[in-house]
């Protein structure tokens, strides 16, 4: 696959108010910068240059401060909805903008996960779609919501639980395959949501799993918001978020 990357950068952002009133949940400040801004650096630093954003509310402030993207040194197109339509929409509403396969992205939780590596496990052709999976130890506050099997996604429960044996969790990642979202179901339906797409993908095991050690952090809420500012202020006075910063931007 090519090392385009898609990013769901639509969410209102509702647990975030006041935050969250005039400004876009990608565009929350982290640090002095937009949290969006964490994701690209990231991907940047692994040549994920191609960048398709996924933009809904109040999405013109977005692209007014990423531009193009040339001033970090990536390519960013948009995607803009003119009427909420869900996780799953907002991709077959990029779809010509879209590879025939592409990594697609939370906008709101961050991961730095190995995506050569990622990308080379899809690449095997065992599985229509790759989720990037964490073992929830150092725990997240999110539940785990996913059983595995020879790396293959077997069940998928919203916030199941350790006791129901739910072993991992959704870390925010997926390769998919653009003809999932081609689906005739979903022609006539202007909203749906992501899992819609990929549930049906257990039944038949092409839902690949691909474990990663590295925790993730989301912005849900102000206590993960600020969670995540403390990470982000660790990694940049351990120096390993020198040299990412585009050029012209501190």
């Amino acid at each position: 696959m090519r090392k385009q990357v898609a990013i769901l950068a639509g969410g209102l952002g509702t647990r975030l108010r006041p935050l969250t009133e005039k400004c876009p949940k990608p565009m929350v400040p982290v640090c002095g910068e937009p949290f969006l801004h964490w994701q690209i650096l990231d991907l940047k630093a692994q040549g994920y240059t191609d960048i398709v954003l996924l933009v809904a509310y109040l999405g013109e402030q977005v692209k007014e401060h990423f531009g193009d993207g040339s001033k970090f040194g990536v390519s960013i197109e948009y995607s803009f909805e003119k009427v909420p339509m869900g996780t799953g929409g907002a991709v077959r509403n990029a779809l010509d903008l879209l590879e025939d396969e592409f990594m697609l992205v939370n906008g709101d939780s961050f991961l730095q996960a190995p995506l050569d590596d990622l990308a080379g496990f899809f690449d095997e052709g065992r599985f229509d779609a790759v989720v990037t999976t964490y073992s929830n130890r150092p725990a997240t506050p999110v539940p785990n919501n996913l059983k595995v099997k020879n790396q293959t996604v077997i069940a998928y429960e919203k916030e199941a639980g350790i006791a129901k044996g739910f072993e991992c969790v959704d870390s925010g990642i997926h390769v998919v395959k653009k003809s999932l979202f081609l689906d005739p179901l979903f022609a006539v339906r202007e909203k749906f949501q992501l899992e819609e797409i990929l549930h049906p993908l257990i039944d038949k095991r092409a839902y690949g799993a691909f474990a990663v050690e590295q925790r993730f952090y989301d912005i849900g809420t102000p206590e993960r918001l600020n969670e995540f500012e403390c990470f982000v202020r660790n990694e940049r006075a351990a120096g390993r978020f020198s040299g990412q910063s585009p050029e012209g931007v501190p």
